[in-house]
């Protein structure tokens, strides 16, 4: 008789009451993905288990990471041929299929984050029990990837907690909580880290009992109400998504609309749906915008804690923000401002983001302790990042820097949130100049995902090299850019708006303008965008960059400001605020492709010219910062990426159509050659 092949990510053992535990450790790997190689081993694993019955079964992680993350991204790639990727997406369907039927108990043991199909497989278990946690770790996050679940969740996780609390997880892709997963019904147990293997002994011992959506959930699935709800759902989700650029929320619907999760075909439906979600450019997109997420992570080199505590001066709107995020983070922070009243709104406004985002027992007030408010300065010596967040003045900067040098450690940092200004102009005032880097945060802070990490030709490689990990460590997106004005989002940025402040000067309403944005896919337009940053930091990003633009500073910006009309912040700007929502005059028809054109155009072109001028590396870098810096439409991709796929011939052919009609500000970047050549794109 054959040799069983020797396993190489599952691990099978039997306790002395014929439990088996089987443990997935990923080789080669710091976190568990179905791969498909773990998914065909675990087939092998369930044959050898069929052929040795234990008394009941617990799956578990062998990573202290967590339990799955989901399926191997990586691989989406490759399955371009719509029957291999259906053949192994239903071979994935009988497999969960098979271990939903096994004769015995099973019980999934969930450490951490049980994402996508980690939780879909843990679903075809009988019993689910979840560490404790306050973190936000079991979901169904595909359709941030342009998809919705493929291994059987929209079935099951309607037949477990029915439609009203199944369908906001999967159109939302946000997880919840342990202690939320058992409110809901979608896990058994929360059980503490010392207990765990008690519980499941226990459970795996016992039947799991019939399981059943709430009994409203299943009125609602009744045929002509099931029609009803699945029309208010698409209506909610157009809010948000058009079907055009985002189609699998409204595939997720249409799924329950025509199987309301019964039977056989629900499944097969669903197999079918995720294979043709798969073959859409926002899924290939999406999937590029996640590869590009993990890029940013590995530019920060192997995850570290490389601080402990961060001393902010400035207490305004950035400053107190950022150290508002760097205390939820765990990080002890000292908070400086002149005077005391300028840090309270600052220590108010952390107190309200620790009470909406830490929920777990005493999380919040521990990260009110860590915050302090240090109007002397008393923490820049024990501090190992000092961030400067001052306004923007390159002298007030200067001689800030000649304080705080003599007081810090030789091995801290110094770190600027300047938005505009280059490094070298502000080095000079240090004795160690190689010390100061850029770490230009976004506002919102708690929001904005990315931290550009700026070097000037004085700043040495390890203090680039600490900005970058302190980045990671603070769960934000590090983009190395090379200290040039503007960096790379404000430049983007700069003609996009300027662009605007044209349109609206001859006479196009504002709101159209917006529109012409929006109808592109970008998150808002950008007149509200403008009011959003603050149009005295708008007027002041302009005067720094007119002349690397090209372009003169709208005097409309200098009117509105010099009227205190800075925008969202003080209740008007070039809209009026109301509960903090701009207050815009509805415009319907069709929207002119020309201002389009002119707007995302003269965005594309700035994109191209700062890859001209190295202001990052490479044009998947242009693109990152553009998706996760200014909310680029990631389900195009990002900027270079859609300019390649629509062709750069096209694109310089209308942008000289641009030049010819509205000026020289259109004429077509140097850059554009090298978007060309990029051979990651060849293929």
């Amino acid at each position: 008789m054959n040799k069983p092949a020797q396993l190489q990510h599952w691990h099978i053992a039997y306790d002395n009451e014929r439990i088996a535990w089987l443990c997935l450790d990923k080789a080669g790997a710091s976190t568990n993905v179905l791969s498909q190689s773990v998914l065909s081993e675990l087939n092998e694993v369930l044959d050898r288990l069929q052929r040795d019955p234990p008394r009941g079964l617990v799956v578990y992680s062998g990573k202290d990471s967590g339990f799955i993350a989901g399926a191997d991204i990586s691989e989406f790639p490759a399955l371009r041929e719509r029957e291999d990727a259906l053949e192994l997406t239903l071979q994935g369907h009988a497999l969960f299929a098979r271990l939903e039927q096994l004769p015995w108990p099973s019980v999934a043991a969930i450490n951490g984050h049980a994402l996508g199909g980690g939780l879909e497989l843990a679903l075809a278990c009988g019993w689910r029990i979840a560490l404790d946690s306050s973190r936000r770790s079991l979901g169904l996050p595909e359709v941030k990837l342009g998809l919705h679940p493929g291994l059987g969740g929209t079935v099951r996780l309607v037949r477990l907690i029915g439609v009203r609390a199944a369908m906001p997880m999967m159109l939302t892709g946000d997880p919840v909580t342990p202690g939320k997963a058992k409110k809901l019904g979608l896990v058994d147990r929360v059980v503490s880290p010392e207990d765990w293997r008690e519980h499941a002994r226990e459970l795996a011992r016992r039947r799991p009992p019939t399981r059943r959506a709430p009994w409203p959930d299943r009125l609602l699935s009744l045929g002509p109400v099931r029609g009803l709800l699945a029309g208010q759902m698409e209506k909610q989700v157009a809010r948000r998504a058009k079907r055009e650029h985002y189609p699998a929320p409204y595939a997720m619907i249409e799924l329950w609309r025509r199987y309301a999760a019964r039977g056989q075909r629900a499944f097969e439906a669903e197999a079918r749906s995720f294979v043709e979600l798969m073959r859409t450019p926002t899924s290939a997109h999406l999937v590029r915008v996640y590869g590009l997420q993990e890029r940013l992570k590995r530019e920060a080199g192997e995850k570290r804690d490389v601080a402990a505590h961060v001393h902010v001066v400035g207490a305004g709107v950035m400053g107190g923000d950022i150290a508002a995020w760097c205390a939820m983070r765990g990080l002890s922070v000292t908070l400086q401002d002149r005077e005391m009243k300028y840090i309270e709104p600052a220590l108010q406004r952390a107190g309200e983001l620790f009470d909406k985002r830490l929920r777990g027992p005493g999380e919040a007030d521990a990260a009110r302790a860590r915050l302090q408010a240090d109007v002397d300065g008393l923490g820049v010596p024990q501090a190992d990042i000092v961030i400067e967040a001052i306004f923007e003045d390159r002298d007030a900067k200067q001689a800030l820097y000649r304080a705080l040098e003599p007081r810090m450690q030789d091995s801290a940092i110094l770190a600027t949130n300047t938005s505009s200004i280059p490094l070298q102009e502000l080095a000079p005032a240090l004795e160690q100049p190689g010390r100061l880097v850029g770490l230009h945060f976004f506002n919102p802070v708690a929001k904005l995902p990315l931290v550009e990490v700026v070097s000037a030709p004085q700043t040495a490689a390890d203090t680039a090299a600490l900005a970058r990990a302190f980045t990671r460590q603070i769960g934000k997106l590090p983009l190395p850019c090379r200290s040039l004005p503007g960096f790379l989002v404000n430049r983007i940025l700069a003609p996009y708006m300027a662009e605007a402040m044209e349109l609206a000067r001859e006479g196009v309403p504002l709101p159209l303008i917006d529109r012409a944005a929006t109808d592109f896919g970008m998150p808002m337009g950008p007149v509200e965008l403008a009011d959003s940053v603050g149009l005295d930091i708008a007027l002041h990003v302009s005067e720094t960059l007119a002349s690397v633009i090209g372009r003169p500073i709208a005097p409309e910006l200098k009117t509105l400001v010099e009227a205190g009309k800075l925008g969202r912040k003080s209740g008007e700007g070039f809209y009026a605020y109301r509960d903090g929502k701009p207050q815009k005059e509805r415009v319907s028809g069709p929207v002119d492709p020309e201002l389009s054109d002119r707007l995302m155009l003269a965005y594309l072109n700035e994109a191209a010219n700062c890859l001209a001028d190295e202001v990052v590396g490479d044009p998947d870098l242009v693109d990152a910062g553009a998706i996760f810096g200014t909310g680029f439409a990631p389900f195009r991709g990002g900027p270079m990426r859609y300019a390649w796929e629509t062709g750069i011939d096209r694109i310089e052919a209308r942008l000289r159509e641009l030049a010819e009609r509205h000026g020289e500000r259109f004429s077509p970047s140097a850059g554009w050659q090298r978007v060309r050549e990029f051979t990651d794109w060849q293929s």
